[in-house]
């Protein structure tokens, strides 16, 4: 049994650091300070859901730019393999692959993060997604299975919901888009309560009240 106990990382926790060699060459999580940063695994190359994914984080790696995000990929695969691969989505489906892939044989970023799930497989990263706000905090993960396609978009839409939160000190609804009202953090005394419905905004309850951002 505690041979299959995976270590998972902790949101809100620094993301555990990593080193290694990609399709950009070498690169630290470190490098990327500053920046946001996507960090999605994959069970592995040349197999079909795999490259959807990659084609859609492809097309929409100028959004995720436009987030100051850095989109990067990993797989328990060599860096030949990953060239090879990369090669042949532009050759079979004329979609260029913007971001650097992490060959990670050894499992050591793909352990430190807890992509390696025993009972799904010994020897492939689990669909993992991990988003790492630009102070290197782990600010949101989620885990698929390996049957099924993850959506990019969705993934987008977290980053954006993330960044928007930080930067004015709400919280986001179900399913929030750009544009849609923000929840207003509830009142933390009685006092506060109690002046709630009098301060302007789309008030339901006391715990419950939403505003625009424009």
């Amino acid at each position: 049994m505690e041979e299959n106990k995976i270590t998972l990382p902790r949101i809100n926790a620094p993301a555990p650091e990593f080193k290694a060699k990609t399709t950009h060459g070498d690169i630290k999580l470190s490098d990327y300070k500053g920046k946001w940063v996507v960090l999605f695994s994959h069970p592995a190359d040349f197999t079909p859901v795999c490259t959807t994914e990659f084609m859609a984080f492809a097309k929409k790696n100028s959004d995720f730019e436009k987030l100051n995000t850095k989109v990067i990929g990993l797989s328990i695969d060599s860096v030949y393999s990953h060239l090879a691969w990369v090669r042949n989505i532009k050759e079979k489906f004329d979609v260029e692959i913007p971001f650097p892939v992490i060959a990670d044989l050894d499992m050591g970023v793909a352990k430190l993060y807890g992509m390696i799930h025993p009972d799904a497989s010994d020897t492939s990263a689990v669909r993992a997604v991990f988003i790492i706000d630009d102070k290197g905090i782990l600010r949101a993960m989620v885990y698929y299975p390996l049957t099924n396609g993850r959506s990019i978009d969705e993934i987008y839409r977290i980053v954006e919901a993330l960044q928007t939160s930080d930067k004015n000190g709400v919280a986001t609804p179900e399913n929030w888009r750009p544009g849609e009202k923000v929840i207003v953090p509830p009142p933390l005394t009685q006092e506060a309560a109690a002046k709630r419905e009098g301060e302007g905004y789309e008030y339901t309850d006391w715990y419950f009240s939403k505003k625009d951002l424009n």
